[in-house]
């Protein structure tokens, strides 16, 4: 009979384990039933930010494309100057989709063909030398997209009389269309998964599992926050992972005016995408803000963005050069670091907890 009455508890157990890993949305902090409709979330996450967003730097980057070849064909000020802009723009507009590493972003490992900084010059100057190369392999992650043009436009030479004297008698010109043409080419694939295909799927899979898109997203965002924006553009730079400041590290080092804007518009995204929004402006849809309020977690909801403006304040009086900033006065780079840290533990210990999400990266910064 002890035998029987064990089997039987034992049946209940998986019974009962069975049934919360399959059900649609799971359970809240504090165990009661998770009822927010997960998929309108997604499919304003979908429409209304992730899919315009991608438009936009395809546009940008074919705007860069044909500012290049104008610039190639004929390399003088007048027109390097106008192709400066057309990167900052379109580097402007990567910020924006940098944090949607799934789908095909994923699988072709995107983000590390677009932005992996500080840019890796003796890579990219020997591709050059040499005339042949494969872009898409691993090795040249550090020597191709927005880091790999910035070097290209702004630290290629001392001066731009000597910039353009490079594109007037070598295979700069060739590299340069190469690179915009790479980055161009791996955008419209990803667009155009989100378009035919990846969008149904994001819309549907919004069961509480490790491999379901939503719960893929949640983390893909709060890793994006932590690694991509805190870490990267912050802490790395300023030294909080390493014996001491490392001021080449930060984002856009060559053009030398852009960086902290970049974290800016960075942190505006990362914002918007929590309450729902395409823009600071926009009306607001389901996003994750609206998730905690249907959880009763309103205090969380306000929280969060409350330590987000208080990050975006310690940043908008940083340098507008963030390596400028780092060797001037670092002590504000860390204090910028210590307010995202905050957001953090918001995002990954907090908001994580109330959505019954668990987290599927390591951290391995030692924070």
């Amino acid at each position: 009979m002890k035998k029987l009455a064990y089997i039987f508890t034992l049946m209940l157990l998986v019974a009962a384990c069975s049934g919360s890993d399959d059900s649609g949305n799971g359970s809240g902090s504090n165990g009661t039933p998770d009822n927010y409709n997960r998929a309108a979330m997604q499919t304003n996450l979908a429409d209304n930010i992730i899919i315009p967003r991608f438009q936009d730097l395809k546009t940008g980057l074919e705007t860069l494309a044909t500012v290049g070849d104008t610039f190639t064909a004929t390399p003088n000020q007048a027109n390097l100057d106008n192709l400066r802009a057309a990167f900052v723009n379109a580097y402007k507009d990567w910020q924006l989709v940098e944090p949607f590493n799934i789908g095909q972003a994923e699988v072709l490992q995107y983000s590390f063909q677009m932005n992996v900084y500080p840019t890796t010059t003796a890579d990219i100057e020997a591709n050059i030398a040499n005339g042949t190369y494969d872009l898409t392999a691993v090795g040249n992650n550090d020597a191709v997209g927005f880091p790999a043009v910035d070097y290209m436009l702004h630290g290629i030479a001392a001066t731009d009389t000597e910039i353009l004297n490079k594109y007037a008698t070598s295979n700069y010109a060739t590299y340069l269309t190469d690179l915009i043409a790479q980055m161009n080419s791996l955008t419209q694939t990803v667009l155009t998964d989100w378009t035919t295909n990846y969008r149904a799927v994001f819309i549907s899979s919004t069961s509480n599992t490790v491999s379901s898109a939503v719960n893929k997203f949640i983390n893909d965002y709060i890793f994006y926050y932590e690694k991509g924006l805190r870490a990267n553009k912050f802490g790395i730079p300023s030294g909080v992972f390493s014996s001491g400041p490392l001021a080449d590290k930060a984002e856009a080092v060559y053009n030398g005016t852009i960086s902290r804007d970049l974290s800016i518009i960075a942190l505006d995204n990362v914002q918007n995408i929590f309450n729902g929004k395409a823009t600071s402006t926009s009306p607001t849809g389901d996003g994750f803000y609206n998730y905690l309020i249907e959880l009763d977690r309103a205090d969380l909801a306000e929280l969060i963005n409350t330590r987000i403006d208080n990050a975006r304040q310690k940043i908008q009086v940083l340098n507008a050069d963030l390596k400028t900033q780092v060797e001037t006065d670092n002590t504000k780079m860390t204090e910028a670091y210590d307010a995202l840290q905050l957001v953090v533990v918001s995002f990954k210990v907090d908001m994580l907890q109330a959505f019954n999400v668990s987290v599927d990266y390591v951290d391995a910064d030692g924070d």
